[in-house]
């Protein structure tokens, strides 16, 4: 009679060195300290004194050294301040991708499918007859020798072009997207940091639009009191500063962007934390952070309108869950006919991917 053997559960050795240990660790602190390597270093430091990280063979010291030798990190000539290099960023934009996304797959093509056959470069489960023209690498064997023995026989084999069957391939789709990121003071206050899971979710989508869709574009838009551009290798420095929420402002900039695009297929992305509370009229702001102002709300709708016109959806995505703002996202929404997803911090990473994958198999 064969049973069932209990043993102890061993979990899988860590076969990372030293190095790849803490590094892993150095880069989540430096998204924490938005790029401060001195900071990040003295919190490594301390986390070394209380957990132990290291041992006499292989210390924090040995630890920068490695750093400085692998190009991870510069000396500023002029200030004389340690830096991160353009091989630090990127290293901690992947991190962010495997942490939030999973680990992906690299793809060659780098494009979105969408349910529409034609000549595509991506093979479905659909077949059609031969058409003159067709690739002979669409040819689909097994069917089309099929079809030849039930029109002619199995005695004497032949195989005509009526014989023949396509199989069918997908379209892909380029996007253009704008990723709109609220830098307001609300993302650090009533003590929840709200900043850094925002920034973790624009390195993640910029390291997987680069490295998987690299046909895709992609325009990070912050916005406070103003709106402006940044670029990728920005992304870890981002810092909240005393700003209100001029969402008009960062929809305005984000069409502007996507306006030059020349892709037919568009998008926009928006992580907040809050309602609408400033607006630019001339060079004065306008603010109210007490309630919905109207004046501020009609701004924003007729925005959101104007995209659906452009047929560009806006998803939203609020990090935060206070009952009374939901009735604004839910008429914002309704006016651009896009998404909205509520979420705290620690899964919007997973709904910003669900969207972003899911928003690229449109049926056209």
């Amino acid at each position: 009679m064969r049973g069932i053997i209990f043993s102890r559960f061993k979990p899988d050795e860590d076969t990372r060195s030293p190095f790849q240990k803490l590094l892993d660790l150095f880069t989540q602190l430096l998204t924490y300290t938005s790029g401060d390597v001195t900071e990040a270093l003295q919190w490594l430091t301390e986390l070394d004194k209380e957990f132990g990280l290291t041992n006499d063979e292989y210390g924090i010291g040995d630890f920068i050294q490695e750093l400085r030798e692998k190009g991870y990190l510069k000396e500023n000539e002029e200030t004389g301040k340690i830096e991160l290099t353009a091989k630090t960023e990127q290293t901690i934009r992947r991190n962010a991708l495997e942490e939030i996304f999973g680990k992906l797959k690299k793809s060659t093509v780098g494009n979105h499918n969408i349910r529409k056959s034609g000549m595509g470069d991506e093979l479905n489960a659909e077949t059609r007859p031969f058409e003159f023209g067709d690739s002979i690498d669409q040819l689909d064997v097994t069917a089309s020798i099929r079809n030849a023995q039930i029109n002619h026989g199995i005695d004497s084999f032949s195989i005509h072009q009526d014989d023949l069957e396509i199989k069918e391939t997908d379209y892909k789709t380029q996007t253009s997207t704008a990723l709109m990121i609220d830098i307001s003071h609300s993302m650090i206050l009533y003590g929840e940091d709200r900043i850094t899971p925002a920034k973790k979710v624009a390195m993640a989508l910029s390291e997987l639009i680069t490295t998987r869709y690299p046909k895709d574009t992609l325009d990070i838009i912050v916005f406070g009191n103003d709106a402006w551009q940044v670029e990728i290798k920005d992304l870890p420095y981002l810092t909240v500063g005393p700003y209100h929420t001029n969402t008009v402002a960062g929809l305005e900039l984000a069409m502007d962007l996507l306006r030059r695009r020349r892709n037919p297929n568009k998008q926009i992305f928006m992580i907040t934390d809050g309602k609408p509370t400033c607006l630019k009229v001339g060079k004065e702001y306008y603010k109210n952070s007490f309630g919905l102002d109207r004046k501020i709300l009609n701004r924003t709708l007729n925005l959101a309108a104007q995209c659906k016109k452009l047929k560009i959806p806006i998803t939203t995505f609020m990090v935060a869950t206070d009952p009374w703002l939901q009735k604004f996202v839910q008429e914002f929404t309704e006016t651009n006919n896009g998404k909205a997803f509520f979420s705290g911090t620690d899964n919007l990473g997973q709904f910003l991917f669900y969207d972003f994958e899911n928003g690229k198999r449109k049926l056209f």
